[in-house]
């Protein structure tokens, strides 16, 4: 009897100690999701002084300093929604780790902020509205206040929601709306919203096309070879060259604010040469990490593994220089409306403006990203480093090249479209592709036909690419300029009343 006793007290010890380790991590969990939130708000008052700070002696000195508040409420609510599409499909492959992941996105979301988000900026500022037809600076000044709040609260309730939106719709709807309602239909400028609404409609067909041609050139000379180390070798340093010359010749074509301006053709020699010097960097580099590797997709994976991240990176770069618009546009706005000696549309932004923006964007990602980049990098399609770098380093040319333009851009439209271009690429080639068809049936093994499965719902899973995630992004990016226009319109009313 008392040995029976002692065995029933024992799972109930253990279970309370059960209890109490489950309580104490759910606190930590808890204390971590407060302390999230706590640095968030250490980072909007630290704005607001630098805001006012730059901004002593301007009769909106307040307005500037909540509008700056504001902007970097916007600038994490990027980084925490928009940027995981930059790193996604690099730890999707499991090419780099999470914490790697974030460190390399946070520093070239800065880096590509400060040397290349002026000419965006300066579109989300002033190429959306007149701000010639306001009323005043002060009503131009609280439309572009409503038009942060509307986009920033839409954006933050779509991260709640894990779904990866467009931080570039929620803006251009939310400065529409706020313009709209501030002075009427005639203020929007809507031979620009054309402009910016074909680019949206293009960009991401552009970037699944170029990443399907990537991954068609990898498969046919690299995967599909007899020796595939040997292939890889050979074509993967030329790969690496094309993404750093693409840089190149982006940077010296006003890719620097417009430090350094060459025309196109002198661009695209400085491009060319860098190009050539990182082919013959790479080719050592690649051949050493090819030494003793079998002749498997599993070696390339390696391969891959570094040009991965470069582009990852690079795809972080041109994020930083098209999206940081999205929070510094509206502010520089009113800073160039309230503040004294500013010369408007053809001013340098400040560069504690750009700041803002670009720290909050990588404090966004750091502390609230990691979980929108799992659903990017692995819900759609599965990649591996090869796709993922097909996908990054197309969406990468995508922005820069809207980036040069001056064009604001949705690179989540972007990357998005090039990871659905991947997957459905990938359909296609398996049931089509004669060398893939040669080369398994060459080495002994049985190609089995689409039409061999029966079942029609086991044919549909068996799709490489998942139809409902496709669907449920398609609606999130159609539902957000409206309700980002309609709930800025109802903010500037509601802040019009109080206020004036």
């Amino acid at each position: 009897m008392a040995n029976s006793q002692v065995q029933l007290r024992k799972p109930t010890l253990d279970k309370d100690l059960e209890k109490l380790t489950f309580t104490e991590q759910a606190t930590h969990f808890v204390l971590r999701s407060w302390t999230g939130v706590g640095i968030s708000l250490v980072f909007l008052a630290i704005a607001m002084a630098v805001a006012s700070g730059f901004a002593t002696g301007t009769p909106g000195v307040l307005v500037v300093a909540v509008t700056a508040a504001l902007a970097a409420y916007m600038a994490m609510n990027i980084g925490a929604n928009d940027v995981t599409n930059n790193v996604g499909a690099a730890v999707g492959a499991r090419a780099m780790s999470m914490g790697v992941a974030l460190v390399i996105a946070a520093i070239f979301e800065i880096a590509g902020a400060l040397l290349a988000g002026q000419g965006v900026a300066h579109t989300v500022a002033f190429g959306i509205v007149d701000r010639a037809i306001f009323p005043n600076a002060e009503t131009y000044a609280w439309a572009m206040m409503a038009a942060l709040v509307s986009a920033a609260l839409w954006i933050n309730i779509a991260t709640l929601a894990n779904a990866p939106i467009s931080t570039t719709h929620a803006i251009i709807g939310g400065v529409i709306g706020a313009g709209a309602a501030a002075s009427g239909f005639h203020s929007v400028q809507w031979d620009a919203i054309a402009v910016i609404v074909v680019s949206w409609t293009v960009s991401p067909i552009l970037g699944g096309v170029i990443a399907a041609a990537f991954l068609y050139f990898i498969k046919e000379f690299i995967i599909y070879r007899d020796d595939k180390v040997e292939a890889a070798k050979t074509w993967v340093p030329v790969l690496v060259a094309v993404m750093a010359g693409s840089f190149a010749a982006f940077l010296a074509n006003g890719g620097t604010n417009g430090a350094y301006d060459l025309p196109i053709g002198k661009a695209l020699l400085v491009g060319l040469a860098l190009g050539i010097v990182t082919y013959f960097v790479t080719r050592p580099i690649v051949r050493r990490h090819a030494q003793g590797l079998d002749n498997r997709n599993q070696s390339l994976r390696t391969l891959f593994r570094i040009p991965l991240i470069c582009s990852a990176a690079l795809l972080s770069f041109a994020h930083g220089a098209n999206d940081v618009s999205n929070a510094v546009g509206p502010l520089y706005g009113v800073v160039s409306a309230l503040g004294p000696g500013m010369a408007g549309e053809k001013a340098i932004i400040p560069l504690w403006v750009m700041v803002i923006g670009a720290f909050g964007i990588s404090l966004g990602l750091l502390l609230f990203g990691p979980r929108l980049i799992r659903i990017v990098g692995s819900e759609i399609t599965k990649l591996n480093p090869m796709r993922a770098f097909c996908v990054a380093l197309s969406s990468a040319v995508a922005v820069l090249t809207a980036s040069a333009l001056a064009i604001p851009v949705s690179s989540t439209h972007i990357a998005v479209g090039a990871v659905f271009g991947v997957g459905l690429f990938r359909e296609w080639y398996t049931r089509n592709s004669q060398r893939r068809i040669d080369y398994i049936r060459g080495r002994g093994n049985r190609i089995a036909p689409e039409t061999e499965t029966a079942n029609p719902e086991e044919t549909s899973r068996r799709y490489l690419v998942r139809r409902s995630h496709f669907m449920t992004i398609v609606s999130a990016w159609i539902v957000t300029l409206p309700i980002s226009a309609v709930l800025s319109a109802l903010i500037f009313l509601a802040l019009n009343a109080l206020f004036t």
